[in-house]
């Protein structure tokens, strides 16, 4: 597999924020945000107990895969390692494509807006039943609500997080929105980038 970066750090964003966390990016992504913060283009090929002897270097058991997309090479055989050596495997994806079975807890972050309609109106993982939270990047109320359409059933855990612009007055008009509408869409909460705000990883 292609790892991009291996970190240990805090979840910052989401259902689990604030939790020591060993974040295992993969390199490569099927989409093309325009939004994308995260260079995950690079990367050096591993295999699986290249992994797990750099990720057990750190004391948490709590594990992030994320990317780019990780779905794209994710195996059975490496969620049953991690699983064997006493992780939870949190996973964070776009949808577009399903998962191996077995993770324990699945991040859904669709990027409707950076999709082709037809890809965003059949996204395989909406409907497979096994998402536990879905993250939408908040850019307006009218993204939001178009993006909301999409999904045909929510989970308990609904998150939408400000869209982080690289514009700081933007940045404040995108939160003060995102704020009027969980306010006004209960089934809503609210998740910041805390890592960004703690300037750590």
């Amino acid at each position: 597999m292609k790892v991009n970066e291996i970190f240990y750090s805090l979840q910052g964003e989401g259902f689990f924020t604030g939790t020591p966390a060993v974040f295992l990016r993969f390199s490569g992504c099927n989409l093309k945000c325009s939004f994308c913060d995260t260079d995950h283009r690079s990367g050096k090929e591993m295999t699986d107990r290249e992994i797990l002897a750099a990720i057990t270097a750190f004391p948490s058991r709590h594990i992030v895969i994320t990317g780019g997309e990780p779905s794209l090479q994710l195996t059975a055989d490496f969620i049953a390692l991690l699983h064997a050596t006493g992780y939870f495997i949190q996973i964070e994806t776009n949808g577009t494509h399903t998962l191996p079975a077995g993770i324990d807890w699945v991040t859904c972050s669709p990027k409707f807006s950076e999709m082709p309609a037809a890809m965003a109106d059949s996204l395989p993982l909406l409907h497979s039943g096994i998402i536990n939270e879905i993250k939408l990047v908040f850019q307006s109320a009218k993204q939001a609500d178009e993006d909301i359409r999409h999904i045909p059933a929510l989970p308990a855990q609904l998150y939408l997080q400000p869209c982080d612009c690289g514009d700081t007055d933007k940045n404040r008009i995108i939160v003060e929105e995102c704020i009027r509408y969980i306010k006004a869409h209960p089934l809503w909460k609210l998740s910041l980038q805390t890592h960004k705000l703690l300037s750590i990883r």
